[in-house]
């Protein structure tokens, strides 16, 4: 592999590791994305992982009418929990250096996130997973990636999503949905385009970091920057 990135932030869809069971994991699927992730990683890329706990709990989805906000945020921010801890785990048996970091005390779970200390990790090689999302309700863990990713300093945001780039409209439900291979931040914000959350491309375009948007199964391809997805940057 021939990496186009120092250090990146990968986001995965929590929904994703389900694969086609929708709930739960899908270790084939999971040892998939952990050989592509192992991949970069050996090619000499600081990855950072920040995992979406869809396939257990959706906050404001799934606690709607049922469960208060916060608490069903919380709620979410362990299911990123297991998911890091499930990824972590098929990434060691593979050989690769990884470990969690929470937003959040949870002994036992990971150590206390903490900037700087996650760059030394990353700059000896390790595979860091941020779980707990930001560690505050109301935030997507889109969001918690794009945060991890400035504070960190990030070459790029990588939103592995289960679409292959962003359109115009939803590709399964409009025929005529414009698929883009790049974007400003400002177009996707004007034309309210799904390709994340307001705060996260909101937050990217301050500190102008660039966000790549594909296909999880396209993960390899999307480090070595080839001509996958589609990039969101401050080009018009």
């Amino acid at each position: 592999m021939k990496a186009a990135y120092k250090r990146v932030v990968i986001k995965i869809s929590g929904e994703a590791l389900a694969a086609e069971k929708k709930t739960g994991f899908d270790f084939d699927f999971i040892t998939g994305v952990c050989t592509a992730v192992k991949a970069a990683a050996d090619a000499g890329v600081q990855v950072g992982i920040v995992i979406g706990g869809g396939n257990f709990w959706r906050g404001v989805k799934d606690g709607a009418g049922k469960v208060e906000r916060v608490s069903a945020d919380r709620m979410g921010m362990l299911a990123t929990c297991m998911n890091c801890l499930a990824v972590c785990d098929v990434l060691r048996q593979l050989g690769a250096k990884a470990r969690v970091m929470t937003a959040v005390d949870i002994m036992g779970v990971g150590e206390r996130y903490d900037t700087r200390r996650a760059i030394e990790y990353l700059e000896a090689g390790e595979i860091v997973l941020f779980a707990g999302g930001s560690g505050a309700p109301f935030f997507s863990t889109d969001t918690a990636a794009a945060l991890r990713a400035a504070e960190i300093g990030a070459d790029a945001l990588l939103l592995a999503k289960n679409v292959d780039a962003v359109y115009s409209a939803d590709p399964k439900k409009d025929p005529n949905a414009v698929r883009y291979s790049h974007l400003s931040y400002e177009k996707v914000i004007r034309d309210n385009l799904k390709a994340t959350d307001l705060t996260a491309i909101t937050l990217c375009r301050e500190q102008e970091l660039p966000i790549l948007c594909f296909a999880l199964d396209r993960l390899e391809e999307a480090v070595e920057c080839e001509n996958v997805g589609t990039l969101i940057d401050s080009r018009e």
